[in-house]
């Protein structure tokens, strides 16, 4: 059975992520930020995903930062988000392979 406070909480996250979400919109749409923050809102998604990655790199050892280094390289020269995690994830399965570690 659903509690009303569980779903009153559920309706108020939701209704907060819209207007979230909305307000972005409604805000871009009257206005344009300057070329400086829409050059920094450019770079966001991988500042993001370099912050959600990199403790887990330190945390597995230097196997990790090896392979997260094969894949940084391979996305510098080729520019293939598929390929370059697949060579990182390669490089770390063949490194640990060798070590013999789970």
């Amino acid at each position: 059975m659903l509690r009303w406070d569980v779903l009153a909480a559920i309706l108020g996250m939701a209704l907060a992520t819209f207007l979230c979400r909305a307000g972005g919109y409604a805000i871009l749409r009257v206005t344009r930020p300057p070329p400086f923050v829409q050059a920094m809102l450019q770079h966001l998604p991988g500042a993001i995903f370099v912050a959600f990655l990199a403790p887990a790199l330190a945390q597995e050892g230097w196997p990790a930062c090896v392979a997260g280094a094969a894949a940084l390289i391979t996305q510098a020269r080729i520019g293939r988000m598929a390929l370059s995690i697949l060579v990182g994830v390669a490089v770390l399965w063949l490194l640990r392979a060798a070590l013999g570690t789970p």
